[in-house]
C-alpha cells in the first residue's frame, strides 16, 4: 500500500470512494503541476474531484481546473512557509493524525481492526504513511492562519452580507438541537481482571516451558490483526505510537525476553520484544480482552444515576460534570455537547446518532435521560445520561437565529479574499509550472 492509497482515505465517503476505486481502472498518474519542489499528481486531482463530486460541491464549468488552482495555492501555502520556516511541532501532527483516524475508523464501521484489515498494515503504519501529508496540511494551514489572523468582521459587516444574499436564495435550516452527554466505560470487575491474568500467566508459562510463541498466539490472541502471524505487530514503531502501558514494558525488555501481563484499554499483553534500536522497536504479543459482564454495567449505571440526581438537585452543573468526569475524550472538552462541523452546540437532528436522536425525541428540554447502556466507536461498552437542553425548528436562515452561522460565512468570505490578495503578492515568490494537459484552465493568469 503506498503513500497514494492512504490519500485516499481523506475522502468524506469513505467506504464509498474505495469501493468504487476498486471497480476502475488504474489512472496512469503523473506530474500536473510544480511549485518550487512541490509537486501536483493527476490522482491528487482526482481524489480531491471525486470528493467535491461525492458532496454536491463541484462549482463552474471547468471544476477540475478549479480542483487544480486550489491544490496550487495549498502548494504555494506551503512553499513560502517553508521560505518563512513556518514550523508545526511533532505533538501537533500526532494529535491531528490520531483525531484523524478516529474519523476512518468510525467510517469503516468503528472497527479498527476492520481499517487494518483492509489495508494490510497496522494503524501506526498508515500513520506513519500518511505522517508527512499531514505535517504539510498543518504547516499550510497555519501558514493560511498567518495570512487571515488580522482579519475581523463587525455586526454591521455580518448584515451588509446578509443583506446582499436574495432572499429566494437564503439556506434552509432543518430542525437543530443542543445535546450533551455524560459518558462512562464500563468497568472490569476484579475478578474477571484476575481471571485473565491468571491466564496470560499460564501461557507465559507454557512458553518459558517450551511452547511457541507465534502457536500460542495464533490459538489465544484476541488481537486478529496479528494473532494470525504469530502475534506479531507489523514493522517498526517508534516511542510513543503505541499504548503508554505497553511500551513501558517494551523498554524493560531484553531482545526476546517476554513480560509479565501487562493492562491496557485494549485488555491485558504478554510482550516479547523482538528487536530494540535506540527508541525504536519490533514487537509480538498475544492479547486477550475481560468482556464487561451485566454486574459492570450495573454498577456504571448506578454511578451515572447517582451523578443525574445530583445533577437534578443543582448540586452540580452539568457541562462542569461532563468536563471533568466524562469518559467521552471528544465531547467532554465541550462541557458533553455535540459539536457540528463549526464548532457549534447546536447541531442538526440529521446529523446525530439515530439513538440519540429517538432517545431526546421522547424528551422534554431541559430533562436529562436516565443512565442508557451503548457501545462506543471503539467497541467498548459503556453507559451514558442525555441532557436534551434546547432546539431550534426548521426555518430559513435569518439573523436572529442564525447570527453565528452568518457571520462565520462573511468572515470566511473575507478571509478568502485576503487569501487571494496574498497569493497575488506571493505569486512571484515561487516557481510554478503546468502541465500542457491543463493549459487551458489558463491558472499562471488568474492565480
Amino acid at each position: 500500500m503506498h503513500l497514494r492509497s492512504i490519500k485516499g482515505l481523506q475522502l468524506s465517503l469513505f467506504l464509498i470512494v474505495c469501493a468504487t476505486a476498486q471497480a476502475q481502472q488504474p489512472v496512469i498518474d503523473k506530474i500536473v503541476a510544480k511549485v518550487d519542489n512541490e509537486i501536483i499528481l493527476l490522482s491528487d486531482v482526482e481524489f480531491n474531484y471525486q470528493d467535491l463530486a461525492s458532496r454536491g460541491a463541484l462549482v463552474g464549468k471547468a471544476p477540475k481546473c478549479q480542483v487544480l488552482k486550489s491544490l496550487i495555492t495549498q502548494k504555494m501555502l506551503l512553499a513560502v512557509a517553508k521560505i518563512d520556516s513556518v514550523e508545526v511541532s511533532d505533538d501537533q501532527v500526532k494529535a491531528q493524525l490520531d483525531r484523524r483516524m478516529q474519523y476512518f475508523i468510525a467510517q469503516s464501521g468503528g472497527s479498527a481492526d476492520a481499517l487494518e484489515k483492509y489495508y494490510g498494515k497496522s494503524i501506526g503504519q498508515i500513520q506513519d504513511e500518511m505522517r508527512e501529508d499531514m505535517r504539510n496540511q498543518l504547516v499550510a494551514q497555519k501558514m493560511k492562519e498567518n495570512i487571515s489572523e488580522e482579519v475581523t468582521i463587525t455586526p454591521s459587516q455580518v448584515r451588509k452580507f446578509f443583506n446582499r444574499i436574495p432572499k429566494d436564495s437564503l439556506p434552509f435550516f432543518s430542525e437543530e438541537v443542543e445535546v450533551a452527554q455524560i459518558v462512562k466505560i464500563a468497568r472490569i470487575g476484579k475478578n474477571q481482571k484476575a481471571k485473565v491474568k491468571k491466564q496470560l500467566e499460564d501461557i507465559r508459562e507454557q512458553i518459558m516451558n517450551g511452547a511457541d510463541f507465534g502457536e500460542m498466539a495464533k490459538t489465544y490472541s484476541m488481537d486478529p490483526g496479528s494473532a494470525s502471524k504469530g502475534g506479531e505487530l507489523p514493522g517498526w514503531y517508534r516511542r510513543g505510537e503505541l499504548a503508554p502501558e505497553y511500551e513501558a514494558a517494551i523498554f524493560k525488555l531484553k531482545p526476546g525476553e517476554i513480560s509479565q501481563p501487562v493492562e491496557t484499554d485494549f485488555g491485558f499483553h504478554l510482550i516479547q520484544l523482538i528487536e530494540r534500536r535506540g527508541n525504536e522497536f519490533r514487537t509480538r504479543h498475544i492479547l486477550i480482552s475481560p468482556s464487561s459482564s451485566d454486574l459492570d454495567i450495573d454498577y456504571t449505571t448506578h454511578q451515572l444515576d447517582s451523578v443525574r440526581s445530583i445533577i437534578q438537585e443543582k448540586k452540580e452543573n452539568f457541562e462542569k460534570v461532563a468536563s471533568e468526569f466524562s469518559d467521552d475524550k471528544l465531547s467532554a472538552p465541550s462541557g458533553g455537547f455535540f459539536l457540528d462541523n463549526l464548532g457549534s452546540s447546536f447541531v442538526s437532528v440529521d446529523q446525530l446518532d439515530p439513538t440519540v436522536y429517538f432517545t431526546i425525541d421522547t424528551m422534554k428540554l431541559g430533562e436529562i435521560s436516565p443512565p442508557m447502556p451503548f457501545r462506543m466507536q471503539d467497541g467498548k461498552e459503556a453507559v451514558r445520561i442525555l441532557y436534551y437542553k434546547s432546539k431550534k425548528p426548521p426555518h430559513q436562515a435569518n439573523l436572529k437565529d442564525d447570527f453565528q452561522k452568518i457571520k462565520d460565512a462573511a468572515l470566511n468570505e473575507r478571509k478568502a479574499k485576503a487569501e487571494a490578495k496574498w497569493v497575488k503578492e506571493s505569486r512571484d515568490k515561487v516557481y510554478i509550472q503546468i502541465d500542457k494537459d491543463f493549459e487551458h484552465c489558463h491558472l499562471l493568469d488568474r492565480l
